[in-house]
């Protein structure tokens, strides 16, 4: 089941600049030049210390997913093996109330037979599939996204392989501008409520969890709302040379991830 997180609520962002300015004069030699007055330190202020500190969560925040892949085999315990279609397919029959004929995501169910050869390519809910070490054991992962019809809302998983087992450590759907692997996390961008504003949420792999948690949501500035920057072709990552499968692109953007070779930290 993929993680339920709570509606998020924009916060105002308040930047603070730190400005440092370096003077050098006509025949200066380099020597120390004094930077003028050092400001005062100031003590963060502790507001309301008499306040009862809460004793539960103000509403329930699952931080991680973790569950066995029920009949997908893993050849040799490789996870580039394991055909995509085949873990997705796994999850749509796990999953009957989101993927049946009146669930949320029912429209995936038909286009997904269009991932098999001879079928519409252009139709295939699934993206392309990357392949990078996340848990830190030496051996790639796999990260796996699919289009959920007929929202606007991709499904981002994480596999790794137990036991001669594939086990699913993240699963979450949210309305997806790019996911990012950076080093062993995984970043995915969201629209935000306000033009000019995105969510970026961070996924880590915690070890006592044996799951990818959620650890930081941002709420970042990206632009003034009325210009749309067309990202640096040095930015867009390439798919595993492994990947084989392909989906349509939609208004809700596409997700992408780095690729380096296995055990890359």
């Amino acid at each position: 089941m993929p993680v339920r997180r709570p509606a998020r609520i924009a916060l105002a962002a308040v930047a603070v600049a730190l400005l440092s300015v370096t003077a050098s004069g006509c025949g200066d030699r380099g020597g120390l030049r004094a930077a003028g007055a050092t400001p005062t330190a100031v003590s963060p202020a502790k507001l309301w210390p008499d306040l009862r500190p809460a004793s539960s969560p103000a509403y329930p925040y699952a931080v991680s997913t973790r569950s066995i892949v029920k009949g997908v085999k893993v050849p040799g315990d490789d996870i580039h093996k394991v055909d995509p279609v085949d873990v997705v397919e796994a999850e749509i029959k796990a999953e009957p109330d989101d993927y049946g004929s009146k669930g949320a995501y029912h429209g995936t169910v038909d286009r997904l037979k269009d991932c098999r050869p001879g079928g519409d390519g252009t139709r295939c809910p699934l993206l392309k599939p990357y392949y990078r070490d996340l848990t830190g054991d030496g051996r790639d992962d796999l990260t796996l996204g699919f289009r959920l019809y007929p929202t606007n809302q991709t499904a981002v998983r994480v596999y790794t392989v137990e036991k001669h087992r594939l086990v699913q450590v993240l699963a979450d759907n949210d309305a997806i501008l790019g996911v990012e692997l950076a080093g062993r996390a995984l970043i995915e961008r969201s629209p935000a409520d306000i033009s000019g504003y995105e969510y970026r949420t961070t996924w880590v792999w915690d070890p006592g969890q044996r799951a990818m948690v959620f650890s930081r949501d941002e709420y970042l500035h990206t632009g003034d709302g009325r210009k749309t920057t067309k990202p640096s072709r040095s930015a867009t990552p390439s798919p595993s040379p492994s990947a084989t499968h392909s989906a349509g692109t939609s208004s809700a953007g596409t997700s992408s991830a780095a690729t380096p070779s296995a055990g890359t930290p």
